[in-house]
């Protein structure tokens, strides 16, 4: 993927006009022309238009912030995260809704990358046993409100905290409630004392882990 301010400054510095780029790399004026003002982001001619331009093809493609031929390529996105001691945490786009909230759609997962030192101030859970999520509805309220951020703990799926909150299915329905198990019956309580309890079979309930934080707007 070509950057077009790189090639049309590496133009200029160089001294070439597009047409006689065009020439030497041997592809149509119009082909440059499209690269210089974005119409086209890729060719494969993009090494014989790094040498042309006495520069690298990772420059032009923003891999690399240095032009110069013999420069080392950019640290990819891992390596900056071992550099800064970085770790990785998913970030999904479902909410749970307090109430309910159908997870039976796509879930798209992002992965972002945290402090070390402060993950590990938070919890001692393994960052790949992490998950961060979003608040939906105020059945939860005041201790979760709508859009509240909440760091999930997949490493803890048995309901042996009762009345802890946990992130969990029911059939397509996702949700963060207080669990309290006595027996065959699974209590489902909401922090919102005009919400009522549901019951339902411990066999329903399918875990995904417990919500151990609670990030809220100021």
């Amino acid at each position: 993927m070509i950057v077009p301010e790189r090639l049309l400054s590496q133009l200029a510095i160089v001294g070439i006009s597009q047409a006689e780029l065009a020439r030497r790399v041997g592809i149509s004026q119009q082909a440059i022309h499209k690269l210089v003002t974005g119409g086209s982001r890729s060719t494969t001619s993009l090494h014989k238009i790094a040498r042309e331009l006495d520069t690298t093809p990772q420059y032009l493609a923003g891999e690399t912030n240095d032009p110069a031929s013999d420069a080392p390529p950019a640290p990819s996105a891992a390596q900056m995260a071992e550099m800064l001691d970085l770790v990785p945490v998913a970030s999904i786009d479902l909410a749970y809704g307090m109430g309910g909230t159908f997870a039976d759609g796509h879930v798209s997962v992002e992965v972002m990358h945290f402090p070390r030192q402060w993950i590990e101030a938070m919890t001692r859970t393994p960052p790949a046993a992490l998950t961060w999520a979003r608040g939906r509805g105020n059945s939860m309220s005041p201790t979760i409100e709508d859009d509240d951020i909440v760091l999930i703990d997949r490493s803890d799926r048995s309901v042996k905290d009762q009345d802890a909150i946990w992130a969990f299915t029911i059939g397509d329905i996702a949700m963060m409630k207080r669990l309290r198990i006595r027996g065959e019956t699974v209590t489902i309580l909401s922090d919102n004392d005009r919400v009522p309890p549901d019951k339902a079979h411990p066999d329903e309930i399918n875990v995904v882990g417990r919500v151990s934080h609670i990030i809220k707007r100021l």
